[in-house]
């Protein structure tokens, strides 16, 4: 089974002009890494017109439609982190993006992990600041 989570699913330092290209941005690299096919990232983007999936203290959490979860190939996560941050809509500033595909009901799981460890305003802090892709694994790992 593949990882959900590996090195090549992160983007540290990424310069993006506005939230439909970080949106982009995270389905690509989930794309590219065999998680969904492209199709996936319009649901990603469809979503995000029905609601925002901002979720609070610079985390948003982009993933498809309910219809889009045919265009999941197995479970994944990207993480674009941005640390200059941007604009989310309703003068929300994202500064991380997790991307997320969840193959039969396991985005609950990756929603619940991705939760538990940005509740914590450090491990937030941690993650915008982080300078390997490793630091953000471990990070992700230490969550039960």
């Amino acid at each position: 089974m593949k990882p959900i989570l590996t090195t090549d699913n992160i983007v540290l330092n990424a310069k993006v002009s506005n939230q439909e290209e970080a949106i982009k941005l995270a389905g690509k690299v989930l794309v590219e890494n065999g998680y969904v096919n492209e199709h996936y990232i319009t649901k990603m983007l469809e979503r995000e017109r029905i609601t925002s999936t901002y979720m609070g203290n610079h985390i948003a959490i982009p993933h498809g439609t309910d219809e889009g979860k045919k265009d999941i190939l197995t479970s994944g996560i990207s993480i674009i982190q941005i640390p200059e941050g941007v604009e989310y809509g309703e003068g929300n500033i994202a500064k991380v993006v997790f991307g997320i595909a969840g193959k039969d009901n396991e985005h609950l799981e990756l929603l619940s992990k991705i939760a538990i460890l940005c509740s914590e305003e450090e491990n937030v802090e941690r993650i915008i600041n982080a300078a390997t892709k490793e630091e953000l694994i471990n990070l992700f790992n230490e969550v039960e």
